[in-house]
């Protein structure tokens, strides 16, 4: 397991001018990723030229509005190489994740009728449970629900079977626990759900950051994440098969266009962020040690990431178990890290979840408490009303320094 990243990690460090941040005296660690990564030199570059250049609308027949829609094209090729999609056309941006999912949900409950079924997960981010459960209200359709086993925190994919039927229109479901780290067999789900005749909504965006994306291996009909998660800006990228985004009403005032993506796409997009986007999808790329198309060079970056990321997990996992009263919740095996990303939520004796946030965070270690809105599972594992969980999680600028640095903070509190 290689216990340096396949890049210089101090030349990485100083791209992102945020990692330089002092707190009381001391580099700040930041931990708190799964929330929201920091974005490297690059990426603040790009949105700070398009302000600059003085962007315009887009569809105008003058320079500013033409330099807009060369933005657009460029960071729906970007987001079709991080999805590996097939057509730029796949690509809808949105305000974030939970309002591309509110917009999709409302369009396929257009094609649900009373006594249909959907299926959600006790796992998921609330973003992809609540915008599905309410539209499913709306139409009179019922609500099917896929555990997790509370021991390790993984998906019951065994009872996926039992809750299928020929009245199943959706199953969305989470490719990465924000809140425990657990990695979903989506190709499993996706197989699953296609043979009884549904279709499949990914929620990716905490997978975004740790491992390569390929949505086209995946088979799923839908995908979504949030770019702030993956060192980008705030928007959000969901892909969708051409056929149905071709095929389904959008919910939405009358589109500029009939076709899509624009057909998705609803009010003025945030273009600053989009430059951002393609900066961000770029700046991955350029860890890549191959040449090739930027499609090849995301594979191997990202696949090079996770490795690196499983040996920082590695090493909390090992330093975790030495902490009296520290409990981590999913997997903890450290021979199965392949099946969870970098964050961990944990639990000290003797400490609520917000106390230990705020001791950490006076030493300038950045960390989240609560539910982090994966509030079905914080129910599942009966702490909603205990404060939740401190969540810990790490990306590939994060070093082994700072989860020795942690690790003695934790310790230190016991």
């Amino acid at each position: 397991m290689k216990t340096q990243p396949p890049f210089d990690l101090q030349t990485i460090r100083r791209r992102f001018p945020a990692l330089q941040l002092e707190v009381n005296g001391r580099t700040a660690v930041y931990l708190d990723g799964p929330g929201g990564t920091q974005v490297p030199q690059p990426v603040i570059d790009a949105i700070a030229h398009y302000l600059a250049q003085g962007g315009s609308n887009q569809g105008g027949p003058f320079f500013t509005s033409q330099y807009t829609d060369t933005v657009i094209m460029a960071a729906r090729h970007a987001i079709m190489d991080f999805y590996h999609a097939r057509r730029p056309e796949e690509i809808v941006f949105g305000q974030n994740m939970t309002s591309l999912t509110f917009a999709f949900s409302r369009a396929l409950a257009q094609t649900w009728q009373p006594g249909d079924e959907i299926i959600v997960t006790r796992l998921d981010h609330d973003a992809n449970i609540t915008p599905w459960v309410m539209a499913a209200t709306d139409r009179s359709v019922t609500v099917r629900w896929l555990d997790f086993d509370p021991t390790d925190c993984t998906l019951r994919l065994d009872l996926l079977p039992g809750l299928l039927n020929e009245k199943t229109r959706l199953v969305a479901v989470t490719y990465a626990s924000n809140a425990v780290g657990s990695i979903t067999d989506v190709p499993r789900v996706v197989q699953m759900a296609h043979q009884a005749g549904a279709l499949v909504y990914v929620d990716s965006v905490h997978y975004a950051p740790h491992g390569p994306l390929d949505v086209q291996a995946l088979d799923c009909d839908f995908l979504a994440a949030s770019v702030y998660k993956f060192f980008g800006g705030h928007v959000g990228a969901l892909y969708g098969k051409y056929e149905h985004l071709d095929r389904l009403p959008a919910y939405k005032v009358r589109p500029s266009s009939p076709q899509p993506p624009g057909k998705w796409e609803t009010g003025t997009q945030s273009f600053e962020s989009l430059a951002g986007v393609t900066a961000a999808v770029d700046y991955i790329a350029s860890l890549s040690q191959t040449s090739g198309s930027r499609r090849e060079r995301l594979v191997w970056a990202m696949t090079q990431i996770k490795e690196y990321e499983m040996s920082l997990s590695y090493h909390f996992l090992e330093g975790a178990a030495k902490i009296p009263g520290l409990r981590v919740y999913g997997i903890t095996d450290v021979e199965n890290l392949v099946q969870r990303t970098p964050t961990f939520a944990v639990s000290l004796t003797g400490h609520t979840p917000e106390t230990v946030a705020t001791r950490l965070g006076e030493q300038g270690i950045f960390v989240w408490h609560g539910d982090y809105y994966a509030v079905a599972v914080m129910e599942r594992l009966g702490l909603a009303d205990k404060g939740g969980l401190v969540r810990i999680g790490f990306v590939h600028y994060n070093s082994h320094n700072e989860v020795d640095q942690v690790l003695a903070a934790l310790a230190a509190l016991t």
